[in-house]
């Protein structure tokens, strides 16, 4: 798979009927691998070896639901409260990241109220930070896990 800007992690990856799938150790599971796949595990591996998030407080593609219409989300980090600390929303990293996947996860965010907001297509990593008082969010250089 394609060099992401992320450090090298080691995976498990097997190929069933001509196809790879990689193995998620959020949702104990093989999925397939596709592009956008490949960024969301570099992404948790990211989020746990780099950035010390409890791999435990993590899940990964989950439905909600948005003006009755259900949607994914890529990556949650929550508090240990149950509150969301991080949403991420990933992308394949031909996709660039413009104001219309701002505008998407800005919408999830509506029924998450996530502390930090990261996009990523593996290549451009960006980090918000939710101003809920002023309704807006505001670039931040890095996350962390405080």
């Amino acid at each position: 798979m394609l060099q992401l800007n992320f450090p090298n992690y080691t995976f498990k990856i097997k190929n069933i009927e001509n196809e790879d799938y990689i193995f998620d150790e959020i949702r104990k599971k093989y999925i397939k691998l596709t592009k956008e796949e490949w960024v969301r595990q570099n992404c948790v591996n990211f989020l746990v070896k780099e950035k010390k998030f409890p791999q435990v407080l993590i899940n990964v593609e989950k439905t909600l639901k948005i003006n009755k219409l259900s949607k994914r989300y890529d990556i949650v980090v929550y508090n240990s409260d149950g509150s969301i600390k991080l949403l991420v929303e990933c992308k394949s990293p031909e996709i660039k990241i413009t104001q219309k996947t701002f505008d998407q996860i800005a919408i999830y965010n509506m029924s998450l109220n996530a502390d930090l907001l990261m996009i990523t297509n593996g290549i451009n990593h960006y980090y918000c930070k939710i101003d809920y008082e002023n309704q807006c969010y505001k670039f931040i250089n890095d996350i962390y896990n405080k």
